[in-house]
């Protein structure tokens, strides 16, 4: 059984296995996107009720750009379907919507749909949902690098100002964007075992937990079997 005084504020989830779920069942891959949409519904849902302050989940990589046109396209086309589908919901519920990443180039349709979600769930209070779009960790790291050494250069900070929480504070989680705390449990579906270029910097002391399972068929169950795997381990941030 979860602890309800233990709930993780930040779970950050890699959604993988889409494509293997399709390929399974003979259907194209986008399919598998569309029921991989689905069950994204659900775990937002369930990230709300169980008190849950942060969901982030890997929608697209700067990596993803090396897939087929037409996988890219449905992707794309699932977003616009989701915001439209459930941006009213959002609302009710209180949830509110920000973006990981530079979405400047994604079709625009989807960056229209997108950011009318933004713009109409930014002022709620409740579960803040994170979605990693056009996403990569070591991008994300080189953009943080890239302003931080245009204030160098322009005489406000000084080589010897860069502190940690300076750098942090620059990722697209830092204070100047979206202001989400590192997550304590990262979930990987599908059985692979590697980040694949997410949140890097975040992720230097979080949970890990991956399930044997593709992300179409990750029930809330599994949710919460992996909450309570974080729960169960001793959190020590390199101390005794």
């Amino acid at each position: 059984m979860i602890d309800k005084t233990r709930i993780p504020a930040h779970v950050a989830i890699i959604m993988d296995g889409n494509g293997r779920w399709a390929k399974k069942r003979g259907l194209p891959r986008v399919a598998g996107h569309n029921a991989g949409m689905k069950t994204m519904k659900k775990i937002v849902d369930h990230s709300d009720k169980l008190g849950i302050q942060y969901l982030t989940v890997y929608a697209f990589s700067t990596e993803n750009w090396k897939r087929s046109a037409v996988e890219v396209s449905g992707i794309f086309k699932l977003l616009v379907t989701y915001v439209n589908s459930e941006l009213q919901e959002l609302i009710d519920n209180n949830v509110k919507v920000k973006v990981l990443g530079d979405y400047s180039s994604i079709p625009s349709d989807a960056k229209k749909s997108l950011e009318k979600t933004l713009e109409q769930t930014k002022e709620n209070t409740g579960l803040q949902f994170n979605i990693a779009l056009n996403y990569g960790g070591r991008d994300e790291i080189r953009r943080a690098v890239c302003d931080i050494g245009r204030d160098i250069q322009q005489g406000l900070l000084k080589p010897e100002d860069i502190t940690e929480e300076l750098i942090g504070n620059h990722l697209f989680t830092g204070n100047l964007h979206a202001d989400v705390p590192d997550p304590e449990l990262v979930i990987r579906t599908s059985g692979e075992l590697r980040l694949s270029n997410y949140l890097l910097w975040q992720t230097a002391y979080s949970e890990l937990v991956f399930a044997d399972v593709l992300w179409p068929d990750f029930t809330t169950e599994e949710y919460e079997k992996a909450i309570c795997e974080y729960q169960s381990r001793d959190r020590r941030f390199g101390g005794r």
